[in-house]
């Protein structure tokens, strides 16, 4: 869990004995390529952290599936909307891959901060990065080309490209994947 403790220390600021505490909270949870960790309807219950695997999170219409987003290896897993205010998720929240997690219950979150004291503050600072990243995807969806979308995400995560489906790289950067092979093969060449 020592991945775990680094990353709580290097992205929330906690000090080593702090992000141990928070650390303990999580327990090992594994989802097998295909299993869902959330569907439309149900509430989330729990926040995890992304070990291994690949993550997808999508809408379905019932004739389009479009993907929000693909997380990989150190992301964090959660419907922040079922997590904090107990409402239904209006998404699917599946595993690509064999994906190990380690996960915290929401009653764990809410005892968090009895635990430690600084945690309101740092679940703040928490919330604004996850939001100022949505912030950052949205604008990069109404001002980037096409192509500098797929730039951007190729820089991002180049491991993508490999391991993920090419329809859900071109939804979830809101292109056909037609489009999305058109601009591969122009960047190959």
């Amino acid at each position: 869990m020592m991945e775990l403790e680094q990353l709580i220390t290097s992205f929330l600021g906690f000090s080593a004995s702090d992000a141990e505490l928070v650390a303990a909270f999580f327990k090992p949870s594994f989802l097998a390529k295909g299993d869902y960790y959330l569907k439309p309807g149900n509430t989330c219950a729990a926040l995890s952290f992304q070990r291994s695997g690949l993550i997808r999170v999508f809408v379905n219409d019932g004739v389009t599936e479009t993907t929000q987003w693909i997380s990989g290896a150190g992301g964090f897993v959660t419907d922040l909307a079922g997590l904090v205010f107990n409402t239904p998720a209006k998404f699917y929240i599946q595993a690509l891959a064999d994906t190990e997690l380690y996960t915290m219950s929401r009653e764990d979150y809410v005892r968090i901060g009895t635990v430690i004291p600084e945690w309101h503050h740092l679940e703040k600072l928490f919330i604004a990065r996850c939001f100022i990243f949505m912030e950052q995807r949205v604008f990069s969806l109404l001002s980037m080309k096409a192509e500098e979308r797929y730039r951007w995400l190729f820089n991002y995560n180049p491991s993508l490209f490999n391991e993920v489906p090419l329809q859900y790289l071109a939804s979830m950067m809101g292109m056909t994947p037609e489009t999305l092979s058109r601009i591969r093969r122009k960047i190959s060449s």
